[in-house]
């Protein structure tokens, strides 16, 4: 599935190509030239992945890489750093930045964009093609299509991305702000409770085959996708 880029690099040919290769890749990209921009653009959206070179005029990607880390609005971003430096120590002060993945210029447009598939795999699986299955209940994002045996289930799409969320995340607890920011995209402003008004229709077209079950309510806290329900679990 297209990913949003947000990608950080001072050398404009480097940029050029770069971007040039994700959007064919079909991944929608956002520049910055250095990380005073780059911080700008991520108060205005949160993107899926930050591609982060090492070396930037001002505040360098490692430290940007850092101050992404310990602020919880960005803390979940996946980062990948982008740099000529290749010695082992560079490599390891790159990951204890907080980078997911590191990759040594030059490179081809052929492994970054694989680096770039396996990182959203790992962190953020709502943004890849994969399908997903749980207890009997498929989604395909490439199909856009979700269904129970040979039943299909008829789901709007806001309703199917909340679906492939959950689904990609299960048992864990996800707040009706957060669910916002991951389903509806960061800094719509829409009232929390319109995650609840979206859970009951997901809940009422997953109600015939009994898999309404597995969209839990966690009074006070949110929701969550479990097989585990009262009495037992889901087969």
């Amino acid at each position: 599935m297209p990913a949003n880029i947000l990608l950080v690099e001072d050398e404009s040919a480097i940029q050029e190509l770069i971007a040039a290769s994700l959007t064919r890749a079909g991944h929608r990209v956002v520049r910055a030239s250095d990380a005073e921009a780059a911080q700008r653009l991520l108060r205005d959206a949160l993107p899926d992945l930050v591609l982060l070179d090492w070396m930037l005029p001002g505040m360098t990607g490692i430290e940007l890489a850092r101050r992404l880390r310990a602020d919880e609005r960005t803390r979940a971003i996946p980062i990948i750093m982008l740099t000529a430096r290749g010695e082992e120590q560079d490599k390891v002060a790159g990951l204890e930045s907080g980078a997911d993945d590191y990759i040594t210029k030059p490179f081809s447009p052929r492994e970054l964009a694989a680096r770039i598939t396996a990182v959203l795999r790992r962190r953020a699986p709502q943004t890849t093609e994969d399908a997903v299955e749980a207890g009997g209940l498929r989604l395909d994002p490439a199909t856009h299509r979700v269904g129970c045996g040979d039943r299909p289930v008829a789901l709007g799409p806001t309703e199917f991305r909340l679906l492939h969320f959950l689904m990609t995340h299960p048992e864990r607890v996800h707040s009706r702000a957060q669910l916002l920011d991951k389903v509806w995209g960061d800094h719509v402003f829409v009232e929390d409770r319109t995650v609840d008004v979206h859970v009951r229709r997901l809940r009422a077209a997953l109600e015939p085959s009994g898999h309404d079950q597995l969209i839990q309510t966690v009074r006070g806290s949110g929701y969550r996708f479990s097989l585990r329900v009262e009495g037992g679990s889901v087969q």
